[in-house]
């Protein structure tokens, strides 16, 4: 007997190891590109489009079951989601503006398109097609490959890449001379810097990107608590007790210089410059160029 439009059969799922296997990496990427840049007045949309049914509902589990490629990576994403929207959720901050309530049913299109483009391969072309809707109906076009950083954002990223190596400092001696001299730097100050952290995070607001702000953090402290090879199935460092105070405080003053960096064009020079100098006199590759003579 013959199949009716849209009762097609998903293929078997392929062995995807990691994210650069997976045969839908394009989609997956736009996706995960968009979740920090979607705006206050995309949520009310979202949130619209959502519906829910036996047939959907299905097609959702299908998308998270055990056969569907990188489950855990979805919901890896499906936390960094709620990190990235803790304040709308929450709705007590002022510049929360959306009711959370609308936020959380429009968190669950945005679920669903994490899940589907992850699980293109388990799903048929109608499920897929039907839990991308919504989300299509929002963000018609593709988006670029990675989260807009602002016009600082090569800076960005070369100071997020440089955490990992921090983190090896257990068995790196340049790791372990980099993060000790900026355990120093943490120390110099410090309400000077927090007042500046508070500014930056204004201009994150006023310039509406606090959501790329929180996914800057999440992402630095992802890099900073990375185990080393060596250290990976222990709990310390190199058998000694785990400097957790101080790692806190490197993490910090990093943290603070890549959200400086990513709202420049909107925070004054001094603010910018106390954030960042103590993170780049430490890192000469991220220097910033001179004025030209």
């Amino acid at each position: 007997m013959g199949r009716g439009p849209g009762r097609q059969v998903a293929g078997r799922s392929p062995v995807v190891r990691r994210l650069e296997e997976h045969p839908n990496l394009t989609a997956v990427m736009e996706v995960l590109a968009r979740l920090a840049a979607i705006r206050d007045d995309d949520l009310p949309r979202l949130a619209d489009g959502w519906v829910n049914s036996p047939w959907l509902a299905a097609a959702r589990d299908r998308a998270l079951s055990p056969d569907s490629p990188l489950v855990v990576d979805v919901l890896a994403a499906f936390d960094a989601v709620s990190a990235l929207f803790a304040d709308d959720l929450a709705g007590e901050a002022a510049y929360v503006t959306v009711d959370p309530q609308v936020t959380a049913r429009a968190l669950k299109t945005v679920r669903d398109a994490v899940a589907a483009v992850y699980a293109r391969p388990v799903l048929t072309r109608a499920e897929y097609i039907a839990l991308l809707r919504p989300w299509h109906a929002v963000y018609p076009d593709p988006s670029s490959g990675e989260p807009d950083l602002g016009p600082e954002g090569a800076r960005v990223k070369a100071l997020l890449a440089a955490l990992p190596t921090l983190a090896r400092r257990c068995h790196d001696a340049s790791g372990r001379a980099l993060f000790d001299a900026l355990v120093d730097r943490s120390f110099v100050a410090e309400h000077d810097r927090a007042e500046a952290a508070e500014s930056a995070f204004q201009a994150a607001v006023l310039t509406r990107r606090r959501r790329v702000w929180a996914l800057v953090r999440r992402t630095g402290a992802e890099g900073l608590s990375r185990p080393c090879d060596e250290c990976r199935a222990f709990q310390g460092r190199d058998g000694h007790p785990d400097d957790a105070l101080e790692a806190a405080r490197v993490l910090g003053l990093c943290l603070d210089a890549a959200c400086a960096l990513l709202v420049a064009d909107a925070l004054p020079d001094a603010c910018t410059d106390l954030l960042v100098e103590p993170v780049l006199a430490l890192i000469p590759s991220q220097r910033r160029p001179g004025p030209s003579s």
